[in-house]
C-alpha cells in the first residue's frame, strides 16, 4: 500500500478501487458496509482510494451485500378496487418517510397465486404485506413463517403465527347497517356476496346470520355476485324478480355497478329499492344518487400496518392484533319502502 496521489475516475467502480488499493473486491466491499472485519489500518487506506477515484457505492449492490433493499412487498387481491388503492397509498405514504419503498403484485383474486407472489416479491425486499389474502388459513399460516417480517390487512389474526394482524370488525359493520334498514321500515332485503374465499365476505354472513337469528320477522336473501362494477352490473337479472325492498352490496364498487344498471332499466334508487354499500370509498359520495355505506378507515389501515412492519425490522415489541370498527354513513341511496 502507498499514499500516492491518485487521478479520479469519471465512473469508477468498486473493482477499480479494488485494483488501486491492492485489495480484493470483497475487501472494498466489507469496508464500504462498515463491516469491522478488515484491518482498520487497510480499511483507512481503501476508504482514501475510494475517496480519491469519487467511488459511490452502489445502492443495489450494497443492498444485495448487507440483505437489506430499504423496499418491502405489497400482494393485493385486486388493484382496480379503490379500497386497496387507498390503503397502498397509505402506507407507501408512510413508508417513504421512513426511507423505504413498496413493491406491488396483484393476485387478482387467485387464492392459488398468491403464495408464489408473496415468497417472489419477499426475495426482493425486506419485508412483506398481505393485504385481504384470499388463501385459506393453513396455507396462510405456512407462507407466513417462511416469509416474516409481515403484517395482514383485513384478516384476523392466523392460529400459530405471531404475524401483527391490521383488520376491521365486518361483523360489527354489517349489523349497523342492518340496523339502519330495519329502522326505515325495511324487513325483506338481499345481501350481493362477495368472493366466496374473501374472509371478509364471511364475516359480512356470520353478521347476517346472527342478525336474522335475533329477528325472526327479517328476511334476508343471498345472491352470489362478486367484488367488482361488472359483478354489480350483472346481478340485476338475479335481484329483480326477488322482491326485496333495499340490497346490500359486498362493497361500494358493487353497489355503484349495480345502481348504473338499476338506472339503465328504469328503477329509481332508493324510491323503488334502498342500495347501500360498504367500505366509503371515494367515490361513493359522488355516486348517483351519494351511497349510504360503512365507512371504513383505508388510511389509518395503511399506517397502522406500517408500523408494525417497521417494530418487526427494527426489533420492537408488536401489536398482534388491530381493530378497526366501520361507522354508518347515511347518504340519500337509502329510504324507507313504499307503501
Amino acid at each position: 500500500m502507498t499514499d500516492d496521489v491518485v487521478t479520479p475516475i469519471e465512473t469508477a467502480r468498486i473493482g477499480d478501487v479494488a485494483r488501486v488499493a491492492g485489495v480484493s473486491k470483497a475487501t472494498v466491499s466489507r469496508v464500504m458496509n462498515s463491516i469491522r472485519s478488515v484491518n482498520p489500518e487497510i480499511a483507512a487506506h481503501v476508504r482514501a482510494v475510494a475517496e480519491q477515484l469519487n467511488y459511490v457505492p452502489s445502492d443495489t449492490a450494497r443492498s444485495l451485500s448487507l440483505g437489506v433493499t430499504k423496499t418491502i412487498g405489497m400482494i393485493v387481491p385486486d388493484l382496480a378496487n379503490p379500497m386497496f388503492q387507498q390503503i397502498l397509498h397509505s402506507l407507501n405514504r408512510a413508508a417513504a418517510g421512513d426511507g423505504y419503498q413498496v413493491l406491488v403484485a396483484d393476485a387478482q383474486e387467485s387464492a392459488e397465486a398468491e403464495p408464489g407472489l408473496v415468497l417472489g416479491i419477499r426475495r426482493r425486499s425486506d419485508a412483506v404485506v398481505l393485504c385481504a389474502p384470499r388463501m385459506g388459513p393453513d396455507r396462510l399460516a405456512e407462507v407466513l413463517l417462511a416469509v416474516g417480517p409481515a403484517v395482514v390487512i383485513n384478516r384476523q389474526p392466523v392460529a400459530g403465527v405471531s404475524t401483527p394482524s391490521i383488520s376491521v370488525d365486518y361483523a360489527a359493520g354489517i349489523t349497523a347497517l342492518l340496523d339502519h334498514l330495519v329502522g326505515l321500515g325495511h324487513r325483506h332485503l338481499l345481501f350481493l356476496s362477495g368472493p366466496s374465499q374473501s374472509a371478509s365476505n364471511r364475516a359480512r354472513q356470520d353478521g347476517l346470520a346472527e342478525f336474522v337469528a335475533a329477528h325472526p320477522d327479517l328476511r334476508i336473501d343471498t345472491v352470489p355476485c362478486g367484488s367488482g362494477l361488472d359483478d354489480g352490473y350483472r346481478a340485476w337479472e338475479a335481484v329483480k324478480e326477488n322482491g326485496a325492498t333495499a340490497v346490500l352490496a359486498f362493497n361500494d364498487i358493487v353497489a355503484i355497478g349495480f345502481m348504473g344498471r338499476l338506472r339503465e332499466v328504469g328503477v329509481n334508487v332508493p324510491g323503488d329499492l334502498t342500495v347501500v354499500g360498504f367500505d366509503d370509498i371515494d367515490l361513493a359520495r359522488f355516486a348517483s344518487p351519494p351511497l349510504t355505506t360503512m365507512t371504513v378507515p383505508q388510511g389509518l389501515m395503511g399506517e397502522a400496518a406500517w408500523l408494525q412492519l417497521l417494530h418487526q425490522l427494527e426489533g420492537k415489541p408488536t401489536q398482534r392484533d388491530t381493530v378497526f370498527t366501520p361507522e354508518l354513513v347515511a347518504r340519500e341511496s337509502s329510504a324507507a319502502p313504499r307503501g
